[in-house]
């Protein structure tokens, strides 16, 4: 008698996984378009767990190669700055662009290069020659000076901090025409010219906010520094070279906005600005504030990276401030149509930090599965009917109260883990132990690198196990369920190929939830579709 199972006429329509993974396991081939939408949502020229910064950038360079539709490069570079909140891959698309379309580059070049610091990249870009060229094209010339002339005195002083390359560097080469004394005389002084070589310009034709931090910079004492700091809108980074003692640095805390402490809480614990009080409880204040959480629009993600990279003797006050905010911050993300599987990948290579290695040996404190754990985390804080399911070669029973801290959430669904990835195991979980609860669908938050176990009819083990979970919510009365792959690291495969009821999302950034949601919501949006979906 013929053997049922090989042919079930459900599992023979399963499509066949004809590509390898990193990992060496069975997959699914993203098409050009996708793979280069992921790569841009998730690369960060640097080494991953199966990738080189090497191998991404031959990557993207292959991609950007396949895909002709030069108005989907220039979308997608805005996608990558706007929406995934990316620096590198943005300034690469980029520069692509310049040699394929200018007009579309000029287009768009101010809202990619929207700081200092993207065109310091694009212009360290350009001198690596790995796009061709080593100097800038007379179309990127313009776009430069153009950037260096209209941007704001406070701008072009953010701009200059960070060197190699430095400001003073792109300005040389760059070569911009000043529209006025002002401009000229600012110039003169970013480069450090001789004050002779800026005529007609002279000291006197400095802006006023150029003079003030000239000022502050010779100042002889803490007191008529923070004097001088007291109002002085500039980046904190612009004061802290030459502060001199904790008053100036108090001083400094106070002009912060709430992203620039969370960020920066380390420092200020170094220059013993949080042995006061006061001033502990004015930053627990300013970061633990509803409205300003609410108008900045954080996600938890920044909360968490706060949270990880905080010193150990960090103020209790402080590190109950972030909490808070995560907390409040778990309101900006959207609500599910329903209770869904939520599959956390806890597996090795899942250690690895999310941004890849930063040379030396050191790695961001963020790995991909504190990322993924949060990401779990919210969505369960959001959705409590919902269930976490942490797995690499084993699934595992996490006993959650979605009341929990969502940082304590986060941290616990971390802890799992740590072996070989079956990306199948939450759906054969879902199907096996859950089999009688009605779920809207699964999302699998994975770096998508499943090797271990084998699908039917050459497929993958997720396909086998969501045609299951498929046919089992149907039964339950659940017409279509939704499966959502998450992934958060730059390759080019996924476990389940694109289709009317398979969503593959790339990126870490906060705006994954929005697609997913919508997607959820029988809303077709797709990560290409919203990238096609952005206005030029």
């Amino acid at each position: 008698m013929a053997n049922k199972s090989l042919f079930s006429g459900r599992n023979s329509k399963l499509p066949r996984a004809a590509a390898r993974n990193e990992a060496g396991g069975r997959a699914y081939r993203l098409v050009p378009k996708h793979a280069l939408a992921q790569l841009a949502a998730t690369g960060c020229f640097n080494g991953a767990f199966y990738t080189t910064a090497e191998m991404q950038l031959d990557e993207l360079l292959g991609l950007i190669a396949q895909v002709d539709d030069n108005r989907f490069l220039a979308k997608l570079a805005l996608y990558a700055r706007e929406k995934a909140f990316m620096k590198d891959m943005p300034a690469a698309l980029l520069l692509a662009l310049a040699k394929r379309d200018t007009k579309l580059m000029h287009q768009i070049f101010d809202r990619v290069v929207d700081n200092g610091r993207v065109l310091r990249t694009l212009f360290q870009m350009i001198r690596s020659g790995q796009f061709g060229r080593t100097s800038l094209s007379a179309s990127l010339q313009r776009a430069f000076q153009r950037w260096l002339n209209e941007a704001s005195e406070s701008k072009l002083l953010s701009a200059s901090i960070g060197a190699n390359p430095s400001l003073r560097d792109v300005l040389r080469l760059a070569r911009p025409t000043p529209k006025d004394n002002a401009r000229r005389a600012l110039f003169g002084w970013l480069t450090d010219k001789e004050v002779e070589k800026w005529a007609p310009a002279t000291e006197a034709d400095l802006p006023q906010l150029v003079q003030r931090l000239i000022a502050y910079r010779k100042a002889n004492s803490g007191e008529a520094q923070a004097e001088i700091a007291r109002g002085l809108n500039v980046r904190w980074d612009l004061l802290a070279d030459a502060a001199i003692n904790r008053q100036v640095w108090t001083e400094i805390a106070r002009q912060m906005g709430p992203q620039a402490l969370r960020m920066n809480l380390n420092t200020l614990r170094r220059h013993d600005v949080l042995r006061d009080p006061e001033m502990i409880r004015f930053v627990a204040d300013r970061l633990g504030d509803a409205e300003e959480v609410r108008r900045g629009r954080q996600f938890p993600y920044q909360y968490l990276a706060a949270y990880l990279n905080a010193d150990p003797e960090m103020p209790h006050e402080v590190r109950a401030a972030l909490k808070q905010a995560a907390e409040i911050a778990c309101g900006n993300i959207p609500q599910l149509p329903g209770p869904i599987v939520i599959g956390l990948d806890t597996s090795g290579s899942m250690t690895w930090s999310v941004t890849g290695n930063r040379g030396h040996g050191a790695t961001s404190k963020m790995r991909c599965v504190d990322v993924a754990a949060l990401f779990a985390a919210a969505i369960l804080r959001r959705n409590p009917d919902s269930v976490v399911i942490p797995f690499d070669t084993k699934a595992y029973d996490a006993r959650l109260d979605p009341d929990d801290s969502i940082l304590s959430l986060s941290e616990r669904l971390a802890k799992y883990g740590g072996g070989g990835t079956d990306c199948s195991l939450p759906l054969r979980a879902a199907n096996e132990k859950y089999g009688k609860r009605k779920f809207a669908g699964c999302v699998l938050v994975s770096d998508n690198e499943s090797w271990v176990g084998r699908g039917r009819h050459g497929s993958t083990g997720v396909m086998t196990a969501w045609n299951e979970f498929v046919a089992n919510q149907q039964k339950l009365g659940v017409s279509a369920p939704k499966l959502v792959c998450i992934d958060i690291q730059p390759y080019q495969t996924t476990q389940a190929p694109e289709r009317e009821d398979i969503l593959n999302v790339g990126g870490f950034s906060d705006a994954v939830f929005n697609v997913v949601a919508a997607f959820l919501r029988d809303d077709q949006t797709r990560l290409v579709r919203e990238v096609e979906a952005i206005a030029l």
